[in-house]
């Protein structure tokens, strides 16, 4: 049987999660939640991965949840539907807080489940063909688990549209309201991806996780004089790590960092 997430190295420390549902349009059943999330834990603990890829096999991104399974999932008990949600939400909680930058590659429709895996990576990138769209309403459902990564994305007023109205959005539309960072042409979709994930592994192993952590932390939090000695303690105690230390010899000295190599 083949893999549901193929994993492989577009560059050094660059590694590429790939869905493997094309048939299905990638659509998140248990199976592929449960590979996702195995994956994303395995690299979030490997020295040697420095950024995620999160790419898609076919013409689609990821369609959403799989529709058949959440019908049957109707006739199950409160508590195993209550386990089948958490799974998801798992899911993309390791993604977001996983100390490896991620960058979403959309080459298609990305539905659902699918436009909240993009809005939970660090980073989004569409090809100008992609379309977004949350269809739960439809169904007479609510996008719940994807809910704090959408609105942290685009805004609880745009949040209201886009959740009651259940229309497509389109690549144009994703980037002006920040659901996705670039939009570029198909065929450069991965180069750009590439690209960008080389610019992310100039910076420390170490200050990539603590700046995730520094936005988590301090990105909702008005600025007051708790806030300041917050944010002078996460300085002072990294400056005096041998990161820190090894990144400023190496600017110093004008000579390249040893975790750029």
């Amino acid at each position: 049987m083949e893999s549901l997430i193929i994993e492989t190295e577009a560059a050094p420390g660059i590694v590429r999660l790939t869905m493997n549902r094309p048939a299905a349009r990638n659509a998140l059943n248990a199976a592929m939640i449960e590979s996702l999330s195995a994956a994303i834990a395995r690299h979030a603990a490997l020295e040697a991965t420095r950024v995620l890829l999160l790419a898609a096999a076919g013409t689609a991104f990821c369609a959403g949840a799989d529709i058949a399974e959440m019908r049957a999932q109707g006739g199950a008990s409160a508590r195993e539907n209550r386990a089948d949600a958490l799974r998801l939400a798992r899911m993309l909680a390791s993604l977001r807080d996983s100390p490896k930058p991620s960058i979403a590659c959309v080459q298609g429709p990305a539905y659902g489940g699918g436009l909240g895996l993009a809005a939970a990576c660090d980073i989004a990138i569409a090809s100008t063909t992609a379309s977004f769209r949350l269809p739960e309403v439809r169904l007479g459902l609510v996008p719940a688990v994807i809910s704090p990564y959408v609105i942290e994305a685009i805004g609880p007023r745009r949040a209201r549209r886009y959740f009651l109205s259940g229309e497509v959005i389109d690549a144009p539309t994703a980037k002006a309201i920040g659901l996705v960072h670039e939009s570029v042409a198909a065929d450069e979709l991965a180069a750009t991806a590439l690209a960008l994930g080389r610019e992310i592994k100039l910076g420390g192993p170490q200050a990539l996780a603590a700046a995730k952590s520094l936005i988590a932390e301090v990105g909702h939090a008005a600025p007051n004089a708790a806030l300041a000695v917050r944010t002078a303690d996460i300085l002072a105690e990294l400056r005096a790590g041998t990161e820190a230390q090894e990144g400023l010899a190496a600017a110093l000295a004008r000579r390249p960092s040893s975790w750029c190599a």
